[in-house]
């Protein structure tokens, strides 16, 4: 049965590659409507869908639709998106962070919990570090079991928008022509830099978006005590956030039975023949469905342990893919 869908931030990098995904896994679009403030509206966008005229967004029409994503700030979320999620309103899949951390709301990936999205009409979208990391880490946890984690994350510009993007592409330019670079999207400048600073820094020394990794995973996995840490790092890439993991398990773990889990499981790729250079990049990632997990090793640390390498898009599972897998299952 075909659905009417809203996108509110559709000409945002996340909203565009939402509208991709719809049409690539041939969700049932029976309509598809743009919603953006005064300033956008009566643009006509070129979609997979054809040309779309944006609609100006108003809580009535949006609470006509059948799924509204929202791909806007966490405050234009909080204020509108529980206004939608009516019981006479349209299901809300949102990809901001306001309502993750609030035990009202599920916070789903669909690999992981997809039960949880039935539990409300307003779904929170999970941050994209995590989602890439927990992909891969949930098959790992659900077999050998996780006393505790530490990632470092290596995250592209892509995770500020198209923004981000563009002021990597401008300031590169800038810094190859021998011209000032100047940053005002990221702390420092980021052409031939990296930067282990991304989100605002909390009382405890971590950064929100590190801790944002630890508080999700445990909601996901449904296990508060999960010990997890995580340092984020910016790095001067377009696309895919890559990740280092290294786990202690609670079971005996060896790579061949890791690599085995792992190929089984839903939305992941086994990229881990170091003999030919073949590991997960971003430069691979980049675009893809699936995230890739490869670089798996005994850990030299833990008894129980292992390390590994994860890469994936994050505009796609980061982002758009599994906000739109999210209403597959609904659907």
């Amino acid at each position: 049965m075909s659905k009417k869908i809203g996108i509110i931030g559709a000409t945002g990098a996340v909203g565009i590659e939402m509208i991709q995904v719809l049409k690539n896994r041939n969700f049932p679009v029976g309509e598809l409507h743009l919603f953006a403030s005064e300033r956008s509206v009566g643009k006509k966008l070129e979609t997979p869908f054809g040309e779309i005229e944006v609609e100006l967004f108003s809580v009535d029409a949006a609470k006509k639709m059948d799924f509204v994503f929202m791909a806007v700030s966490g405050e234009f979320a909080k204020e509108f998106a529980p206004q939608i999620a009516t019981d006479d309103g349209a299901i809300v899949i949102d990809n901001s962070s306001a309502f993750r951390y609030d035990d009202a709301y599920p916070l789903v990936i669909p690999e992981i919990n997809p039960e949880d999205a039935k539990k409300g009409k307003l779904i929170a979208n999970p941050n994209c570090t995590t989602a890439i990391l927990a992909v891969a880490l949930y098959p790992l946890y659900k077999e050998f079991g996780i006393k505790r984690a530490i990632v470092s994350t290596y995250q592209a510009t892509s995770g500020a928008g198209a923004e981000g993007m563009e002021e990597l592409r401008e300031q590169t330019k800038n810094y190859l022509a021998g011209e000032s670079v100047e940053n005002k999207i990221f702390a420092h400048p980021i052409p031939f830099n990296l930067i282990p600073h991304i989100d605002k820094f909390q009382d405890n020394g971590f950064t929100k978006e590190e801790m944002k990794v630890t508080w999700e995973t445990r909601k996901i996995f449904g296990n508060q005590d999960l010990k997890l840490s995580c340092t984020a790092v910016r790095i001067p890439t377009f696309r895919a956030h890559a990740e280092a993991c290294t786990i202690e398990t609670e079971k005996p773990i060896t790579p061949e039975a890791a690599r085995e889990i792992l190929a089984k499981s839903p939305g992941v790729k086994v990229v881990d023949d170091v003999a030919n250079n073949s590991y997960p990049m971003p430069l691979n990632a980049t675009k893809q469905y699936d995230v890739e997990v490869g670089r798996i090793r005994l850990s030299l640390v833990f008894e129980n342990g292992l390390d590994f390498f994860v890469c994936g898009d994050q505009l796609l599972k980061g982002a758009a893919l599994n906000a739109v897998q999210i209403a597959e299952v609904l659907v």
